[in-house]
């Protein structure tokens, strides 16, 4: 489903914060599957895959990505020891004017995974931006556009500052974490689900 060869030959980057990206990683063969399978969402929010229904090339994309080659590729990539580290994954299909804001991911997470899966991107938000700093979403090192099998990888850390100008409607994605421990995972899983529930159900009443 990956094209491992990719990511293993990709370039690790180092400003301002270890982080990676990879165009077309999902294999040409698998890429009509994965988007019909993908979930239907019509509500925001980053969603646990849990909570959401989807089809067998995408979860065989899921099982990929949750598989042990991929866990060795990322942590030979980028020198951590990832072994028996808890996985969560959630998913986007909607954004809304707010989301996208500045910010650094949990220090409970230690890698993060992002793929999209967006056909002709022409929209001028939602390209995610590489910061330098909190404050300056024009303060940045690279723009990645969110187009259909663009991954970014990158270390979690103080200064992981990553962000995009606001966009409205339609933005799928896959975000998926190595996470410090079995405690980390259960909590975030709750807060995310929690969130879900609650952005489904005011979507619903409008």
């Amino acid at each position: 489903m990956l094209d491992f060869a990719r990511i293993r030959n990709a370039t690790l980057k180092r400003d301002p914060y270890p982080y990676m990206v990879i165009e077309d990683v999902i294999d040409q063969a698998s890429v009509a599957s994965v988007l019909d399978d993908f979930p239907a969402i019509d509500y925001p929010g980053s969603i646990p895959v849990s909570e959401v229904s989807y089809g067998p090339g995408f979860d065989k994309l899921l099982e990929t990505l949750n598989g042990p080659e991929f866990r060795s590729i990322i942590a030979s990539k980028f020198g951590i020891d990832l072994e028996n580290r808890p996985i969560m994954t959630t998913v986007r299909g909607v954004m809304r004017e707010k989301d996208g804001r500045i910010h650094t991911d949990s220090k409970t997470k230690i890698i993060t995974v992002l793929l999209y899966f967006n056909q002709d991107w022409q929209a001028d938000g939602g390209y995610l931006r590489v910061l330098r700093n909190g404050t300056d979403l024009d303060d940045y090192v690279e723009e990645i556009p969110p187009r259909l099998g663009t991954m970014m990888v990158f270390q979690v850390t103080d200064n992981c500052w990553h962000g995009h100008k606001p966009v409205v409607g339609k933005r799928l994605s896959i975000q998926m974490n190595y996470l410090t421990g079995e405690g980390a995972k259960g909590k975030h899983q709750f807060f995310h689900g929690l969130s879900a529930k609650l952005k489904k159900f005011f979507a619903a009443r409008h």
